[in-house]
């Protein structure tokens, strides 16, 4: 069985800084892209950054500058630097990864989110 269990979120001051991570474990093959996403309040989830198995990065317009996606692959972890928080960044944050699977096949994972709250 597939597991993401993200940690490191929190309470933060607005300019102030977190870093969260997330962690894939079971049986699978490999691991294609990593990413985040959150969802506030009220809201839809929406994409914040992602990582390609070849380190390749993307970002949403909202958090470029600010956040950095970063992976380990020899320990299935991926990391999101986030500097210079707003208010408008509060949410949960998702992980989210590409798996190949060991019997064949690509499939979505979701970690249980972890709360990101800052405060003005």
């Amino acid at each position: 069985q597939v597991q993401l269990v993200e940690s490191g979120g929190g309470l933060v001051q607005a300019g102030g800084s977190l870093r969260l991570s997330c962690a894939a474990s079971g049986t699978f093959f490999s691991i294609n892209d990593m990413g985040w996403y959150r969802q506030a309040p009220g809201k839809q989830r929406e994409f914040v950054a992602t990582a390609t198995s070849g380190d390749t990065t993307n970002y949403a317009d909202s958090v470029k500058g600010r956040f950095t996606i970063s992976r380990d692959n020899a320990k299935n972890m991926v990391y999101l630097q986030m500097n210079s928080l707003k208010p408008e960044d509060t949410a949960v944050y998702y992980c989210n990864a590409e798996l190949f699977l060991v019997l064949g096949g690509l499939r979505k994972y979701w970690g249980q989110g972890t709360q990101v709250t800052v405060s003005s």
